[in-house]
């Protein structure tokens, strides 16, 4: 094995892994496919990993994520935009799958970013389901813009589909009901969260998938991650408005319909909210403070493995 610690930058696309290791400057190619990443972990077990990044790509890095890191390799899967914002701060502007490679190689080195476990199979298919749900809502809601606009023999051709995209979406709302009460620690999970008024099927699956951090870290932390912390515009003797940004925004439009049940019925996020408009704040930013506070709540009750309890809340 090389001693010398290594920092490893992994390009993925549909057929391909491009790789840079650094500091040597290696460069290698192998197919994104189970031979090609069979290759990449054998290549990759006879040198010294300090740390792999690839870019999220819509889960085509899943494969040989999951492949180096149950071979013990430290392996963190980043957002593109951090990666191109790197590039850019680098003054790197040109864009090839091997100077993107080598750009997360030498992110992976100066950034040094979290590594966390990645899904289980289970999880895996439990993500899909998601995924797949919230690509037929989108469907849905597309069709729907279409029908507007329709007045010829193309509307009922238009609603036929709306139709069976829903019922699509039913089959898949049960198969993911059913996968999640399959599975012990799932199921517990689920219905702790939906102990919450407010809380049901849809946004319990999405946080079981897209937040696993649920639970583990403090309140600043898992607001900042969903993209819900408001994060300072000062400079100087500006003082900016505060806003949020970034994010899981899977998870931000998740909880967005259950808190405006919440603040009507919900009596904690109720007063919550009331107090916020009787202040003066406008009805969004009071909502997303809502927000805020539901995720809040959602992690003190997992951390605590703690069922719904107003008093709790309220100190949350």
């Amino acid at each position: 094995m090389i001693d010398t610690k290594c920092w490893v930058g992994i390009d993925v696309s549909k057929q391909n892994l491009d790789i840079h290791i650094r500091p040597s400057g290696h460069i290698f190619q192998h197919p994104n496919d189970k031979d090609g990443i069979s290759a990449l972990v054998a290549s990759l077990e006879s040198v010294s990993i300090e740390r792999i990044v690839l870019e999220a790509t819509g889960g085509m890095e899943l494969p040989a994520a999951v492949a180096l890191s149950q071979a013990g390799m430290a392996v963190a899967v980043v957002n593109p935009r951090q990666a191109r914002d790197f590039a850019k701060a680098t003054g790197q502007i040109a864009k090839t799958d091997t100077i993107d490679a080598a750009i997360l190689a030498h992110f992976a080195e100066a950034i040094r970013p979290e590594t966390r476990p990645l899904a289980s199979e289970e999880s895996q298919l439990l993500g899909e389901l998601v995924t797949r749900r919230h690509q037929i809502v989108d469907m849905i809601t597309a069709e729907k813009n279409r029908l507007a606009a329709m007045h010829g023999p193309m509307k009922e051709h238009i609603e036929q589909h709306i139709e069976w995209l829903k019922t699509q979406l039913n089959e898949l709302d049960e198969q993911l009901q059913r996968t999640i009460r399959q599975t012990p620690v799932w199921c517990e999970q689920a219905k702790l969260l939906k102990s919450v008024p407010g809380v049901g099927d849809v946004l319990s699956s999405v946080l079981l998938v897209d937040l696993p951090e649920l639970g583990k870290l403090d309140s600043r932390k898992i607001a900042c991650l969903v993209g819900l912390a408001p994060l300072n515009r000062d400079s100087g003797k500006f003082r900016g408005k505060r806003m949020i940004w970034g994010g899981r925004g899977r998870v931000r439009t998740a909880l967005y319909m259950p808190t405006l049940v919440a603040i009507r019925y919900n009596p904690v996020l109720k007063a919550f909210y009331e107090r916020l408009v009787g202040q003066g704040k406008p009805k969004k930013v009071a909502l997303t403070a809502c927000m805020r506070k539901l995720l809040i709540i959602l992690n003190a009750m997992v951390k605590n493995n703690q069922q719904w309890n107003p008093e709790m809340a309220r100190g949350a």
